[in-house]
């Protein structure tokens, strides 16, 4: 079961395999061509989040960074140790174990979930040398356990424990064979090792000439051929003996190379130009995209709409992409417009534009969408064009998703939500006693709440987001007017139970019932459990089932996080309607 569903709780009498297979999971694997250092961990994060957000759980294996375990290694010299000193590979896995630590880090920033194990509590066992053992044996009760608490469990690869209790290593490159033999323990048919190339050439493509050519399907004869470096041979082999398919795929790609049973005959890749991207809007959120978007050598920036191009920015950018001209903004015909604008009317006036002209459009302004959602996807569909607006709901959490699986299993009833991050951090800090002006100040210096807050504390925001999911979930919005809304205000006096703002919309013969309520009466505990900025959303299908989903609702790297996975949906289909990965 994923997170979009009700947790499956580990049984220790089951074995890790079966246990495996009952739950959606993907085993990811990220080297060091990827983890160069501790700033790409949200690059690694991105990767995790759109897994997560299409309802898997994501066992992430990491390397250490680049060139942290030769310095390990150099350290342990200088005082004397040797290759052969059973005290070396545990002071060696401290480098995996540092890079599993941040990953979770940078994966908790935008809102996931996410735990990281240390080589022993992972519980690989391996037999042979010290630095060259081989799996044998997976304790999997800590794995299990962490697997069916959180979303993310970030291992560290390379290194295991020996029958003795001595930390041991896999030889170079052992964090390939880490991810594979997970995949195996946990019934899994497939393993994703992803790398700083898209998949597998019949050459190097850095040292040949001429034009190299990409494998869709190797062989596993193929991958020891072709492979060199970049799969650890061990790993090839320990995938056909356990029939784990190996997939070599780079950052945010659909696809990449199989490595299994058969091979295919290898073909041109076709390089990706950079995605022109135009972003409306340098808030919190466009803030945030335009920092990780101008730091991504996969995308161009030709432009950022604002209302005042002078005005100091907390964001480093080139003066000469603010503009506030919309006709030039553009005129510079990006592939995609990212809209993260504060203003609805606006916002959807802009994106019509954008959309008529061919545009593809990734929106996190809830107002500009829920104006008219039908009719914006319309307007794509007659021109060609692809409308995304995930982030636009639930920040991190992912709500559309959510009950878009629900609806594609069935009619939905009606759904109830914490949908503020804002209001919902200000109600924890009113109950603990705070005032209003200082919970409001509290939630700005957080930087969860905008200048003008009127839209958050009078329910608007919520009610929103409210006809957004009621498109999802019914293919109709309740009229803006109708949604009964109440509002936090300095009046607002706790009584010391918790509180939350809940939106909610039911569907009955009469029509729909949309509203946006202070609860003081709540006992669902998703929604009673909930802290700070946090959201989450259940979804009730007319057969009685129940879907849910948490996240960070607020804030800029959640939302950001949410965004930049819309865009690479984009950017996906895109590759695959021209039939290439």
């Amino acid at each position: 079961m994923s997170h979009l569903s009700v947790v499956q709780k580990s049984d220790p009498l089951k074995p890790a395999a079966e246990q495996g297979a009952a739950l959606d999971v993907v085993v990811l694997k990220f080297g060091s061509s990827i983890l160069r250092s501790q700033a790409d961990a949200p690059a690694v994060a991105s990767e995790v989040y759109g897994h997560v957000r299409a309802g898997r759980k994501v066992v992430a294996v990491v390397s250490a960074f680049g060139g942290q375990t030769d310095r390990l290694l150099a350290d342990a010299r200088l005082l004397g140790l040797d290759h052969e000193n059973d005290l070396l590979p545990g002071y060696v896995a401290l480098g995996e174990e540092q890079a599993a630590a941040l990953t979770a880090i940078a994966c908790d920033r935008i809102g996931l979930d996410a735990v990281a194990l240390s080589v022993r509590e992972l519980g690989i066992v391996a037999e042979g040398s010290a630095e060259h053992a081989h799996p044998c044996d997976l304790k999997s009760g800590a794995l299990l356990k962490a697997l069916a608490e959180h979303q993310v469990v970030v291992a560290p690869g390379f290194g295991a424990v020996r029958p003795d209790g001595k930390v041991a290593l896999l030889g170079r490159g052992g964090s390939d064979m880490t991810a594979v033999f997970l995949a195996a323990e946990l019934g899994l048919k497939r393993v994703r090792l992803v790398k700083d190339v898209d998949g597998l050439y019949d050459r190097d493509p850095a040292a040949a000439s001429g034009k190299p050519l990409r494998y869709r399907r190797a062989s596993w004869d193929d991958a020891r051929r072709h492979g060199g470096a970049l799969v650890q041979h061990d790993a090839i082999d320990l995938g056909q003996q356990r029939g784990v398919e190996i997939e070599v795929a780079g950052l945010a790609r659909a696809g990449g190379t199989v490595v299994g049973d058969h091979s295919a005959p290898p073909g041109p890749s076709v390089p990706d130009a950079p995605i022109r991207v135009a972003i409306a809007g340098c808030g919190v959120v466009g803030g945030g995209l335009l920092a990780r978007l101008l730091g991504d050598p996969r995308y161009q920036v030709t432009g950022v709409l604002v209302r005042d191009p002078k005005k100091v920015r907390d964001v480093a950018a080139p003066s000469d992409l603010y503009t506030s001209d919309r006709a030039a903004f553009l005129a510079e015909k990006p592939d995609l417009l990212v809209e993260a604008l504060s203003e609805g009317e606006a916002g959807h006036d802009l994106i019509r534009e954008a959309l008529q002209a061919g545009i593809d459009v990734a929106s996190a302004n809830k107002q500009a969408i829920s104006r008219d959602p039908a009719g914006l996807q319309a307007l794509a569909d007659q021109h060609k064009a692809l409308l995304v607006y995930s982030a636009a709901v639930g920040g991190g959490a992912p709500m559309i998703e959510t009950l878009r699986a629900a609806r594609q299993a069935g009619p939905v009833t009606r759904f109830e939500a914490v949908l503020n991050g804002t209001v919902n951090f200000m109600l924890d800090r009113l109950s603990a006693g705070a005032d209003f002006a200082d919970a409001l100040a509290d939630a700005r210096v957080a930087g969860f709440a905008e200048e003008d807050p009127s839209s958050d504390l009078e329910g608007r925001d919520a009610a929103a987001k409210v006809r957004l999911l009621s498109y999802e979930a019914f293919g109709e919005t309740p009229g803006e007017g109708t949604i009964t809304c109440d509002v936090l205000s300095d009046a607002f006096k706790p009584n010391g139970a918790p509180v939350r703002q809940i939106g909610a919309c039911v569907k009955s013969e009469a029509g729909l019932d949309a509203t946006v309520l202070l609860d003081r009466e709540l006992e669902d505990p998703l929604f009673l459990a909930l802290r700070g900025e946090r959201n989450a959303l259940k979804v009730y299908g007319e057969d009685g089932r129940v879907w849910s989903c948490k996240g960070r609702g607020a804030g800029r790297w959640p939302t950001t996080e949410s965004v930049l996975a819309d865009v690479a949906d984009i950017v996906r289909a895109r590759h695959a309607a021209l039939g290439y990965h």
